[in-house]
């Protein structure tokens, strides 16, 4: 190790190439750098040059896909053991490769028939792997299935028996599929029957109806598993409610109904009682025309003062309950009222954030778990992005907090135009947001990231009438095979600070 400081090494070593007559490339300072200061020379590590190779390596079966996505996982770590690992693995699947891991294909051997009990094997067993596909409805269909694997796995069977017995299967088997087609198609048909028939019967319910254009537009062709999931949640969410109101209103309508029985009881009770209160005042006149001295007046002016004080009471009696029955009526409508705005309220904040639509914590916990299952399920690669916005802080003091709630749903509405269908947004917490990347690894997460990045440069975000330029800092993780799906967004969310600390703006792959 040299004694001297290091500017006076590196002058020194500009005076040594110069004197060499070497290069002056990045490399040959290093090297002359290395060697004045007395320290190895190592290389630095080839990033570039090893993803290229990674990513010109074939991946015909899962094993050699999973192999390269370590690979090039070890390279953005610039791991040499990993990447050694990743291809002496990778090499083993292309030669030792057998069942589930797909070996490559290899040329044919002189003197091997190409036709031999593993193929026909192989075949049976496509053909039993299409079979949950096909449904069991016809029957013939079915006895045609099983008699074509009888015969492939026939050690016997000749080879052009079995040639007509796929030919006349393949023919059928076309017909099964082009119905199976059909099926599908009319059952999304009347799936979205159903859904619009909702919100057309709910016009006047706006949560309803906000969740039907929400399962109507999920339910959108082309489908998949993770779109299916989606709609029967959605669906398990709008009969709840459905229900909840329903029963909500019936109680209500009950209530208004006996009130209704209740009215009508009372003013036919009012009506009897007024026509017995006339009938008796019209007798009194009677008798006080027919009254020949003072004292005859007497007794009839006691029975109408009695008749009209017990008319009043029951006036008030009547008029004290149908003042109650009207309170109880506006207490029921209120009720009813704040029942639909809180319907409204927990439709909206259920599993997304009111301010920018994306999902919210509750929501993204829902989806992670959905996509970490289908990695272990699949053995597929899962991207996690975090992204925090730039410079937050000085945007609300110098703009406002409204002008800061605009660029949160700024970045959320660029993110969702530049992300695919079956890409998750969700908002983490203040400015930042979480991206779930499906069937992706790391290095073109770490490029999707990127792209948004230009995007939102394109954008022009107004402030007050001042053009804002938005920008983030992102860490990206892949999913690991023993790691949660939290565990993932922690070390993102490393990666996202690291991209801070060098400058922001700008990606970096955990």
């Amino acid at each position: 190790m040299s004694d001297k400081k290091p500017f006076e090494i590196a002058r020194e070593a500009l005076k040594q190439i110069t004197a060499r007559k070497l290069l002056p490339t990045p490399v040959n300072y290093q090297a002359v750098y290395n060697e004045i200061a007395g320290v190895p020379n190592v290389q630095p590590f080839p990033e570039e040059p090893l993803r290229r190779i990674a990513q010109a390596l074939p991946a015909r079966n899962p094993g050699q896909e999973k192999q390269r996505s370590l690979m090039e996982y070890a390279i953005g770590q610039r791991n040499w053991a990993g990447v050694q690992n990743a291809l002496v693995a990778y090499a083993g699947f292309i030669t030792a490769g057998t069942g589930d891991t797909g070996p490559a294909p290899l040329a044919p051997t002189p003197g091997v028939p190409a036709l031999t009990p593993e193929f026909f094997e192989q075949i049976a067993r496509l053909i039993e792997y299409t079979r949950p596909a096909l449904g069991e409805d016809d029957a013939r269909f079915q006895e045609q299935l099983q008699l074509v694997v009888r015969a492939l796995r026939d050690p016997a069977a000749e080879a052009y028996k079995v040639k007509a017995l796929l030919a006349d299967f393949s023919h059928r088997l076309s017909f099964a599929a082009e119905d199976q087609a059909e099926v599908r198609v009319t059952l999304l048909k009347l799936l979205q029957l159903i859904i619009e028939n909702i919100g057309e019967l709910s016009m006047d319910e706006a949560w309803l109806k906000g969740q039907a254009d929400a399962l109507r537009e999920a339910a959108q062709p082309p489908l998949t598993l993770r779109r299916l999931d989606d709609v029967e949640r959605r669906l398990k969410d709008v009969i709840f409610k459905q229900k909840d109101a329903k029963g909500r209103a019936l109680e209500a309508q009950e209530e208004l109904r006996q009130m209704l029985a209740t009215f009508i009881a009372r003013l036919s009770q009012m009506v009897e009682s007024s026509g017995a209160y006339q009938g008796k005042m019209e007798e009194s006149v009677k008798q006080i025309e027919q009254a020949k001295k003072i004292e005859d007046i007497a007794p009839v002016l006691k029975e109408v003062i009695s008749a009209t004080r017990h008319m009043g009471t029951e006036s008030a009696g009547v008029r004290d309950e149908l003042r109650a029955m009207r309170e109880k009526t506006q207490a029921t409508e209120a009720e009813l009222v704040k029942l639909h705005r809180e319907l409204d309220r927990v439709s909206a904040q259920a599993r997304h954030d009111t301010l920018t639509g994306a999902l919210n914590r509750h929501g993204l916990d829902e989806a992670m778990n959905r996509e970490v299952s289908t990695v272990r399920r699949k053995d597929t690669p899962l991207s996690v992005a975090l992204l925090d916005i730039d410079n937050f802080k000085k945007l609300n003091d110098a703009k406002g907090h409204e002008t800061g709630d605009a660029a949160l749903a700024h970045l959320a509405t660029v993110a969702r135009e530049c992300m695919r269908p079956q890409d998750t947004l969700a908002r983490y917490g203040g400015e930042e947001f979480v991206i779930l990347l499906p069937d992706t690894p790391l290095d073109k997460g770490v490029e999707a990231m990127t792209r948004l990045q230009r995007e939102l440069s394109k954008r022009i975000f107004l402030a007050g009438g001042d053009k804002v330029l938005i920008t983030f800092s992102a860490g990206v993780a892949q999913l690991s095979a023993s790691e949660s799906g939290a565990e993932a967004i922690r070390r993102a969310d490393q990666a996202m600070y690291l991209a801070k600390r060098a400058g922001k703006n700008r990606v970096i792959a955990a």
